[in-house]
C-alpha cells in the first residue's frame, strides 16, 4: 500500500525535532452538494529542526516515532 502524501502549513514548531503542520482539504457533501473545508493537525518529525511557523511543507506517512508522530517532512512546497 502506498504511504499517504499530504500538503500543508506549519501552524507550531515549539516541541524539538516536532512540527505541526495544518492540512486543509474541501470535499462536497453527500446529500447538501455543498463545498466542505476540513482540516486537521499533524504532528510531523522534522530531523534538523529546519521549518518554522508559516511555511508550506509536504508530509510522508512513516513508521511511528511515537504516540502522536507517524508522518515526516519531505520538504518544502514552492
Amino acid at each position: 500500500m502506498p504511504k499517504k502524501i499530504l500538503n500543508g502549513i506549519v501552524v507550531s514548531d515549539k516541541p524539538n525535532k516536532t512540527i505541526t503542520v495544518m492540512v486543509e482539504r474541501k470535499y462536497q457533501h453527500p446529500v447538501l452538494k455543498k463545498v466542505i473545508k476540513a482540516r486537521k493537525k499533524y504532528s510531523v518529525h522534522d530531523e534538523e529542526n529546519k521549518f518554522k511557523n508559516g511555511d508550506k511543507v509536504s508530509i510522508r506517512e512513516c513508521k511511528p516515532y511515537s504516540k502522536s508522530k507517524k508522518f515526516e517532512v519531505i520538504g518544502d512546497v514552492k
